[in-house]
């Protein structure tokens, strides 16, 4: 197992199903062009690479420097393929972007997750490594 950065079509089909399982919207006539849009728009996608045709998990995020978090890593997106679930690669993923946040001078790592039931386990992860729950998250949709 190893833990790869996107960098050509070929690894944006390979995390389509990881996607997928989060964002079912992203259809795959417009999967391959949504993926590009956000890695053009300064986002990094991470996988896992554990010998399969298919991404066990993947994170998308986003660096950044604003006034309220100073140099912040944002994460959209952390999945799990539904069959490769309870074998520690979201955390593992989380704590490669943990690494990295350190070694490039980030100063916090944020991410937003629904509430609900079928969150209890995603929840539980990020309590586990040290996330703090600090606000609420408003969308006013235009």
């Amino acid at each position: 197992m190893t833990i790869e950065t996107v960098q050509n079509d070929a690894d944006i089909l390979k995390c389509r199903g990881a996607i997928q399982a989060l964002r079912p919207l992203l259809t795959d006539d417009i999967y391959t062009e949504a993926v590009r849009q956000t890695l053009a728009d300064n986002r990094q996608i991470i996988f896992i690479e554990d010998g399969n045709p298919d991404a066990a998990a993947v994170a998308v995020f986003e660096t950044g420097y604003n006034l309220f978090r100073g140099k912040y890593i944002y994460i959209d997106d952390l999945s799990t393929l539904p069959t490769q679930r309870g074998k520690g690669y979201a955390g593992k993923l989380l704590d490669w972007i943990a690494d990295y946040a350190q070694k490039e001078g980030f100063n916090e790592i944020h991410l937003d997750s629904g509430v609900n039931a079928a969150r209890t386990d995603a929840h539980r992860l990020y309590l586990n490594k040290r996330f703090q729950v600090t606000s609420l998250h408003f969308v006013a949709k235009v």
